[in-house]
């Protein structure tokens, strides 16, 4: 069984901003501080935050679903601002899932403003499709919706000074 949920949010940054946090290994970093009710830690495993990059993302006890997981950085596009990560160890793929894929995109909306466009891919056996429900955006609305004001608060102190 397949599935997809996708979020968009206006970043009122420019795109290269936006990517600036999402396209490396800040976002993660980000996460671990800022939402400590969603995420225990967030560790680097191995890499530089390239293709290859491995995170070891560890839950909030009481977080729905898996208790944690790792990733894999498996696509970084710096040209079209595209980074995607799939889960390799752990997780979901414990619940019968075969990927679970997340993706950021930054789409340039004008000068000043951006899209932050996340996304879930993710394919479950069939005999484990119930475990489809453990799939939510919810914490990538949170992610963007967090982000989006770390970006606009550190836009107006660059303009204050």
């Amino acid at each position: 069984m397949l599935g997809q949920l996708e979020h968009e949010l206006e970043l009122h940054v420019p795109a290269s901003e936006a990517w600036d946090l999402f396209g490396t290994l800040r976002i993660g970093q980000f996460v671990a501080k800022e939402l400590p009710q969603l995420f225990d830690n967030v560790e680097l495993i191995e890499g530089d935050g390239g293709v290859g990059t491995v995170l070891k993302l560890t839950f909030a006890s009481g977080v729905a679903g898996p208790g944690g997981y790792k990733e894999k950085f498996t696509k970084i596009d710096n040209e079209n601002r595209i980074k995607e990560t799939e889960v390799v160890e752990g997780g979901y793929l414990e619940l019968g899932f075969t990927l679970f894929r997340v993706r950021f995109e930054v789409i340039e909306k004008g000068e000043e403003s951006s899209i932050i466009k996340s996304s879930i891919e993710y394919e479950v056996k069939e005999e484990y499709a119930s475990n489809a429900s453990f799939v939510s955006v919810q914490s990538l609305v949170t992610i963007a919706e967090l982000a989006k004001n770390h970006l606009n608060k550190n836009k107006a102190s660059k303009e204050a000074s």
